[in-house]
């Protein structure tokens, strides 16, 4: 009897210590979680936030070399992108999605630029050349 009072005791302890365990894992988990979240969501900002002022920079450039400079850029896009647009004239917007939500990441320009921008994933090659009285970003 007394054996078998020993061995209930011990299992109740077990049960007792991986309980304490998992209290103590679970908002360990939930931060890093976040923490991760919240990395990767400003490493992405950081990104797009380098393409748009290469973007600005080399469209400037070339815009006041006038025609017919061009000039390439390797770019990394990440995944957070939901949209570009060039479509306003003297700005370079990027739409991304972060824990928060979607939000604009917007870069001004001295120059008009016109063209379009990658959305997905991966290393491209921008091409960004004078043209006139503006300035045509392309890309493949």
């Amino acid at each position: 009897m007394n054996l078998r009072k020993k061995e209930a005791q011990i299992s109740v302890e077990y049960m007792f210590l991986i309980g304490f365990a998992t209290v103590i894992t679970i908002p360990l988990i939930i931060i890093y979680q976040n923490f991760n979240q919240e990395s990767r969501d400003e490493i992405s900002s950081a990104q797009i936030q380098q393409v748009a002022n290469e973007i600005i920079d080399a469209a400037e450039s070339v815009y006041y070399l006038g025609e017919p400079s061009q000039t390439t850029l390797k770019v990394n896009i990440p995944g957070s992108v939901v949209s570009a647009d060039l479509s306003a004239g003297y700005e370079v917007v990027f739409r991304i999605r972060t824990k928060a939500g979607e939000t604009d990441m917007v870069q001004n320009s001295a120059v008009n630029i016109t063209g379009s921008l990658p959305t997905n994933k991966g290393t491209y090659t921008i091409t960004v050349k004078a043209v006139s009285d503006h300035v045509e970003v392309s890309y493949r």
